[in-house]
């Protein structure tokens, strides 16, 4: 399969590109440097000025994953640069391909990025893919760049939407910054502790990703999550046996949402304990299904 990927050298990009690579598949890289990307058969440079005009090529299948950091202060530019270049971007980058890449080139099957911030925060409910829109500025952020990447059912793409939650991996992202907290001796949980947190390990997140690829099955919204949420009390107590540090400096909820606002209230204080029911439904098989042994893996 001839698959193109947007957001290739982040760190989800990076390693799909290599495991699919490794599974046989040709990846064509697209990117704003002029680098290559390792692992990938071809790196196409795209406009910085517009990063939706992917340069023609012939694909089977197209995964998207660009987009600006959720982290940091949500300030109002802030929260206008995330939705650019998550909703505006993909509605650009769908309507380019359909107007002007010829018929035949055109990916059959779409993978467009999302994420379970789609749900907002909802206690103790199970939340599955069918499980209808939360609250937020997450929540319609997601919605509405789902319904973007849907656009390219217009051409019969299979179309699905990753609804990733926390990925864990020692290169980067959450777990790197929790880690580092907690070998100083400042980890602990985020406010109560009593609100759900779920998770994905960074291997099956691929794998996943793959899996939903080479699956004609698999279509809309995806969860990639493992299939045991944990309370945040439970997931810091872990983490913190796991890294041998204590956890007792605990954040409470009114200094989070001071120092980090919105991003604090709708990603570190949520409640969502999410079900990859479909995953479940369908076959996949989890390597890391439970949190002590992604932890353990990681160290």
């Amino acid at each position: 399969m001839r698959i193109g990927i947007t957001g290739a050298t982040g760190l989800i990009g990076r390693t799909f590109t290599q495991l699919a690579t490794e599974s046989g598949h040709e990846v064509i890289a697209y990117s704003r440097s002029k680098r290559a990307v390792p692992h990938a058969a071809q790196t196409l440079q795209v406009p910085s000025k517009a990063p939706h005009q992917l340069p023609e090529t012939t694909l089977d299948a197209l995964i998207h994953l660009a987009g600006e950091s959720l982290m940091g202060l949500w300030t109002t530019s802030k929260k206008a640069r995330i939705w650019k270049s998550r909703v505006d971007l993909t509605t650009q980058l769908i309507a380019h391909l359909q107007n002007s890449w010829a018929p035949a080139n055109l990916p059959s099957v779409v993978l467009s990025a999302s994420g379970i911030g789609y749900y907002g925060s909802r206690g103790d409910t199970d939340l599955t893919e069918s499980t209808p829109r939360g609250d937020g500025f997450l929540a319609e952020l997601c919605e509405q760049w789902e319904a973007a990447a849907n656009q390219a059912e217009s051409w019969k793409a299979r179309v699905v939407n990753l609804r990733t939650s926390v990925v864990l991996a020692r290169e980067g992202g959450a777990y790197q910054t929790m880690r580092r907290a907690f070998r100083l001796g400042l980890g602990g949980n985020f406010g109560s502790g009593r609100q759900w947190m779920s998770w994905i390990h960074l291997e099956d997140q691929v794998k996943m990703m793959l899996w939903a690829l080479e699956n004609p099955k698999v279509q809309g919204p995806l969860n990639l999550s493992a299939p045991t949420p944990e309370l945040n009390h439970n997931f810091t107590r872990q983490l913190a046996v796991s890294l041998r540090r204590p956890a007792v400096l605990h954040a409470p909820a009114f200094m989070l949402k001071l120092l980090m606002g919105q991003m604090a209230e709708e990603m570190l204080l949520a409640s969502q304990k999410v079900i990859p029911s479909k995953a479940a439904d369908l076959g996949y098989q989890f390597t890391f299904p439970m949190l002590e042994d992604a932890l353990a893996s990681l160290n």
